[in-house]
């Protein structure tokens, strides 16, 4: 705790403001006790102590590596070299949110151990699936720089505009929940304004993107991942090894045993907290798996990373990176969600009513009662980290479509590489503004981060088949995707509310709008009927898509754009492995740039097709198993774990969040240990010879994909 302190301290965080988070956090009431500033002090300190950091290492990168970000190429998709450790902890910390941490407390704590297990396993099988979308972009659009792009070159400019906005309400929904849950986090605990939480949270964001571009969005997401680990295991080890309130798994046990036995889970077999047979935990686990295909599969932050990610280890990095993230949720929920409810009537530990649950306060609270000042003021660090690293992956995602989806399609086809860099910074910029009045928004309206997290089903499921159908299936209906996309959001939107209105006697409001059996409605309506439509049309009325269109996006020269004496690329088809690899492009390899030098050794298309194929099996199977193979037995046994059964459960994870945390901390530095000992050589050489040390371009090496 005392290196915690320190950083605290460095980052502008004094120890009257960490004193003053014990208190509050462990007083009934609501009313803050911690002055403004100590606030400021948070979002400002450690916000640009991170900019400034992320700063220095883009500095570094750019004089002793191959890459700058002032290339537009390396800017918005760091020059499609990244390897797959790296990609897998980019993931890792753009798909933690604060609902991720506070959220999956929050039903923990309704819900018991099903909550932590429904909440991970609902979230992760998307980011499995997605690595088969990682193949197919590699294969069908290895140069594109957003999925849209994709969509404009196959269906036209009415699907452009149609699956655009569902990009965009995608970017907009997500980024209302990092900057509702960070800031009112920050408010509640420091007393901070919540106008100036909403606006300078995503500006020290904003500040290394614009600087550093994707690559800098990794690194920062990198450190961030570190930092979130290292305060996990120091929760998992209080809670289960050396806490005097709790202490050991058996010890929980018997805990969460006495609380049953007061207060009874309804819906819970035998009213239990140690069981899986939950009612609502199910119903909470349907909404999640809907919700999170959408904002996985449309979000342009997840194929920004598989764009970013080396062809060759692209599939890799997201089955490593969903089956990595699985364990924060998990065991976070799983030690301070159930804390929270174990630790009730202890002197130390707020009482929470059902707005302080619905706030995400079961976390805080038991962090503050277990750990005091200390635990507090780690959890403060580890949301605020979790807000903006997360942040960073939307900015730069907009940013992305803004530029080649809008400015340079409809104003400046011809548009240079400077103009697009000066746009791409421009729109890092201006999107996090928008994303300050968000947050606003909807903190005035009084809609919660809970409510808001269940509703993006609702709105959003409905793309998800036809958006997985462009990239994925050559027979998909251009027309059908279109209608499906656009009658399931009308159809679910109807759905949430029909069903609200009937279970509450007409009565329409946040609250009631906000119930789980009104919102799974919505969002089984609105995936379903998005997908029917779109496969049934696809079926009866097939298309033939020439991939070689989509593989033409970008390239350095285009079949209209060869010379006269040039041979024009044939129609080679990827998905036939029998074909000859050597035919897949054309074009000159002499005429082209050297990022396109970097990656074509890799886009064989046979390499691509066996990892799409690796990608389709494990994903599933890892699907089946954690949603089907696991919970479903122990649902319908009406299984009450005792203490061997909840220790081995909490074993089990702690043994998934050290793999996790050696595959997204050990793993990205061993990968990248030859360019890092480049690195401090040339810094090394800087030392004692200034300038001898910087990157050159005549150097005999090719430089190096990190």
């Amino acid at each position: 705790m005392e290196s915690l302190k320190l950083l605290l301290t460095s980052a502008g965080i004094t120890a009257e403001f960490i004193a003053h988070i014990s208190r509050d956090m462990s007083a009934n009431t609501d009313v803050p006790v911690l002055p403004q500033g100590a606030g400021y002090g948070v979002v400002i300190g450690i916000g640009l102590f991170f900019s400034a950091f992320m700063i220095i290492l883009t500095a570094v990168q750019a004089r002793y590596t191959g890459f700058s970000p002032k290339s537009a190429e390396e800017f918005n998709s760091a020059s499609r070299s990244v390897k797959p450790g790296l990609i897998a902890s980019g993931i890792v910390s753009a798909w933690t949110w604060a609902a991720t941490l506070l959220q999956s407390s929050a039903v923990a704590y309704k819900y018991g151990i099903s909550g932590p297990w429904w909440y991970g396993a609902g979230a992760t099988v998307q980011v499995l699936l997605f690595a088969q979308l990682a193949a197919k972009l590699k294969l069908n659009a290895p140069r594109a720089h957003t999925w849209l792009e994709i969509v404009a070159a196959r269906w036209g400019t009415v699907a452009h505009f149609v699956f655009m906005f569902f990009g965009l309400a995608t970017n907009i929904i997500v980024s209302s929940m990092l900057i509702l849950g960070g800031s009112a986090t920050v408010t509640s605990l420091t007393g901070m304004n919540t106008l100036a939480a909403c606006f300078l949270i995503p500006l020290g964001v904003a500040i290394y993107v614009v600087v550093g571009g994707m690559r800098a969005t990794l690194l920062c997401d990198y450190t961030h991942t570190t930092v979130l680990f290292i305060i996990i295991f120091v929760f998992i080890f209080t809670v289960y090894g050396t806490s005097s309130k709790i202490g050991s798994p058996a010890r929980m046990h018997d805990l969460l045993a006495a609380a049953a036995a007061q207060n009874p889970v309804p819906g819970n077999a035998h009213g239990s907290y140690l069981t899986m047979r939950s009612k609502n935990g199910l119903i909470f686990g349907v909404i999640n798996v809907i919700g999170n295909f959408a904002t996985v599969f449309q979000d342009q932050a997840y194929w920004q990373r598989a764009i970013a990610s080396r062809p060759a280890s692209c599939v890799k990095a997201y089955l490593i990176g969903g089956l990595a993230w699985f364990a924060i949720p998990f065991m976070f929920a799983t030690t301070l969600g159930l804390s929270a409810v174990a630790l009730r009537g202890d002197p130390a530990m707020k009482v929470l009513s059902p707005a302080d649950v619905s706030a995400g306060l079961p976390a805080p609270s038991a962090a503050a009662a277990l750990l005091g000042k200390g635990g507090a003021a780690a959890l403060l660090v580890v949301l605020f980290l979790a807000v903006t690293s997360a942040t960073s992956a939307e900015l730069i995602a907009v940013s992305s479509i803004l530029t080649f989806d809008v400015y340079k399609k409809y104003f400046n086809p011809k548009a240079t590489e400077q103009q697009i860099l000066w746009v791409s910074h421009a729109s890092v910029a201006l999107f996090a503004i928008v994303m300050g009045l968000l947050g606003l928004i909807f903190f005035y309206i009084g809609v919660s981060l809970g409510w808001l997290y269940e509703f993006m089903g609702v709105i959003l499921g409905s793309a998800v088949v036809p958006i997985a159908l462009c990239v994925t299936w050559k027979k998909a209906n251009k027309w059908g995707c279109i209608i499906g996309a656009i009658t399931g959001l009308c159809c679910g939107v109807i759905a949430w509310l029909v069903t609200t209105s009937a279970l509450n006697g007409g009565v329409l409001n946040v609250t009631t709008t906000g119930g789980d059996e009104e919102m799974l409605a919505g969002n089984l309506a609105s995936i379903g009927v998005g997908g029917i439509v779109a496969c049934v049309t696809s079926y009866i009325w097939p298309e033939n898509f020439d991939w070689d269109i989509t593989r033409a996006i970008n390239s350095p020269l285009h079949p209209t754009e060869l010379p006269s004496h040039s041979p024009k690329p044939s129609s080679v088809d990827y998905e036939d492995e029998k074909k000859d690899p050597t035919a897949a492009d054309a074009v000159s390899v002499a005429s082209r740039g050297p990022e396109v030098l970097a990656s074509d050794d890799e886009l064989d298309p046979v390499m691509l097709n066996k990892a799409f194929k690796f990608a389709a099996w494990s994903s599933i199977i890892l699907l089946i198993v954690l949603l089907l193979v696991i919970p479903l037995p122990l649902f319908f046994a009406h299984t009450v774990f005792g203490k061997r059964g909840y220790e081995a459960w909490v074993v089990i994870g702690m043994i998934w969040a050290f793999a996790s945390a050696f595959t997204v901390i050990i793993y990205p530095l061993w990968e990248s240990q030859k360019e890092l000992g480049d690195i401090i050589r040339g810094m090394i050489k800087d030392m004692f010879s200034p300038g001898s040390g910087k990157y050159s371009n005549s150097r005999p090496s090719r430089p190096s994909k990190a």
